[in-house]
C-alpha cells in the first residue's frame, strides 16, 4: 500500500524498521513496545521500552545506541521493575515511559503508567544514569496515563501534560496540571478536546512525545484513536501550544500525519498501532529521529524535520 504523500514528506520510516524486536532481548520476553528516548552527555541514544514478559506484566528496561539505530546494549541488570510491596499501584506492571531532563535538578524524570486493579495511573521516578531509580511514586490517580513533564518551571511550577479518563464522561481529553515539588499538583486544566463524530482523533487522544520546545511554541505528537468496526485505529497528529503558556493552543493539524501502514505496525499483539513515546534531536536542533511502538510488539524509528512538521501544522492546522 503506497504511503500517504504527507507522511513521505514528514516522516520516514527507517529501512531497517523495526529496530528492535523480543528476539533482541538477553532474557525471555513477549514483546518490547512503546519507548521513551533521551540523548546521553556522549550523543548516543538511550531507549527505555517497555518489555511485557510472558505472565502480560510489564517493566522498563534501557537500550543504548551509539548511533541510534543498530548495536543496541540492552541492560539487563538494571531495569525499573514494579515494587508492588512498596507502591500497589505496580501491581500489575509499570508501562510506557517518557523521558524528560529536568537541568534545574540535574537529574532526568521518568514519567510512566503503574497498572494494578484500581486501574492506570501516572507515576514517576528520577534517575542521573538509568541504573538507579528514585521513585516519587503516584502523581495522579486512576484512570490516567499518557503523561510527560516540560523541562523547566512555569511561575516556580513544574508543568505535567497528562490524560485522565473520567467514568461517565464523553470522551478523553489532554491535560496540564502544575506542581511547587513534582509531588502535589493541582490548577488542572483541560487543554486539548478530542473532536467529535467521524474524525481520527474523536473521543481518545493522548500525549506521544514529550512536547518539543522550537521558538514557535511547544510542538505537541499526539495520538488520536479511531474506533471502527475491525477494532481501534491509533495515527499520530500534530500541535502547537504557547511558549510561556503551555495551557494555550495555538494550532491543531485536522489531519493525521503519521499511521500504521508496515506489516509491523499493521499486525501485532495490538493491531493497526504506531505509539511513539521518545525521540532525539540531531547536532543541527532540527533533524528528528523519532522512536515508536509498532502493533505493541516491535520498536521502530522515522525520520523528520522540525521546521517541516511546523511549517505543514501553520499550513494545515487551525485555531482551536
Amino acid at each position: 500500500m503506497p504511503a500517504d504523500q504527507n507522511q513521505l514528506q514528514l516522516l520516514k520510516r527507517h529501512s531497517g524498521n523495526p529496530i528492535l524486536t523480543a528476539a533482541d532481548w538477553p532474557y525471555p520476553v513477549n514483546t518490547i513496545f512503546n519507548p521513551a528516548a533521551i540523548t546521553l552527555a556522549d550523543g548516543s541514544t538511550l531507549l527505555l521500552c517497555r518489555v511485557e514478559d510472558r505472565r502480560g506484566h510489564s517493566h522498563l528496561c534501557a537500550a543504548r545506541s551509539a548511533n541510534g539505530i543498530d548495536g543496541w546494549e540492552i541492560d539487563a541488570e538494571n531495569r525499573l521493575m514494579p515494587e508492588p510491596e512498596t507502591h500497589p499501584e505496580e501491581l500489575w506492571g509499570i508501562e510506557d515511559p517518557r523521558i524528560t531532563f529536568l537541568s534545574e535538578l540535574g537529574e532526568y524524570a521518568v514519567v510512566y503508567t503503574s497498572y494494578s486493579s484500581a486501574g492506570a495511573s501516572v507515576s514517576m521516578a528520577l534517575t542521573t544514569d538509568f541504573k538507579q531509580y528514585r521513585r516519587i511514586g503516584e502523581i495522579m490517580p486512576p484512570w490516567d496515563k499518557d503523561a510527560a513533564l516540560l523541562p523547566r518551571r512555569f511561575n516556580d511550577h513544574w508543568i505535567l501534560i497528562h490524560r485522565p479518563t473520567v467514568s461517565g464522561s464523553i470522551g478523553s481529553h489532554i491535560w496540564l496540571s502544575s506542581s511547587p515539588d513534582l509531588v502535589h499538583w493541582g490548577n488542572h486544566k483541560l487543554i486539548m478536546h478530542a473532536r467529535e463524530g467521524s474524525w481520527w482523533d474523536a473521543n481518545k487522544i493522548g500525549l506521544s512525545l514529550p512536547p518539543i520546545e522550537t521558538d514557535q511554541g511547544w510542538l505537541m505528537f499526539y495520538h488520536g484513536v479511531r474506533e471502527t468496526a475491525s477494532g481501534c485505529i491509533y495515527r499520530i497528529g500534530l500541535a502547537l501550544f504557547d511558549l510561556e503558556n503551555p495551557a494555550r493552543c495555538l494550532a491543531r493539524g485536522d489531519e493525521w500525519i503519521f499511521a500504521p501502514e508496515e506489516p509491523y505496525e499493521l499486525t501485532g499483539d495490538v493491531d493497526k498501532v504506531v505509539f511513539p513515546g521518545g525521540y532525539t534531536l540531531g547536532p543541527d536542533g532540527d533533524t528528528l529521529n523519532l522512536y515508536y511502538g509498532g502493533a505493541d510488539s516491535c520498536i521502530a524509528v522515522a525520520q523528520g524535520s522540525v521546521k517541516e512538521l511546523l511549517a505543514w501544522l501553520k499550513e494545515h492546522g487551525s485555531i482551536e
